[in-house]
């Protein structure tokens, strides 16, 4: 999975807002807040919130 830090600065959970990291063994991105989980697809985010495991 390659997302730029610069990038990952900047993106948030569409749900919460609050910062996510990225989880490179499975190629995803956690939220720091709420603990759903968006998937990265061709090293793209797709962060909408019906795509996202929830805890």
């Amino acid at each position: 999975m390659k997302i730029d830090d610069w990038l990952l600065e900047i993106l948030a959970c569409p749900a919460c807002k609050s910062a996510l990291r990225a989880e490179a063994e499975t190629e995803e991105l956690a939220c720091t807040g709420c603990g759903r989980v968006y998937p990265v697809r061709d090293d793209i985010p797709v962060l909408l919130v019906d795509e996202a495991r929830t805890p």
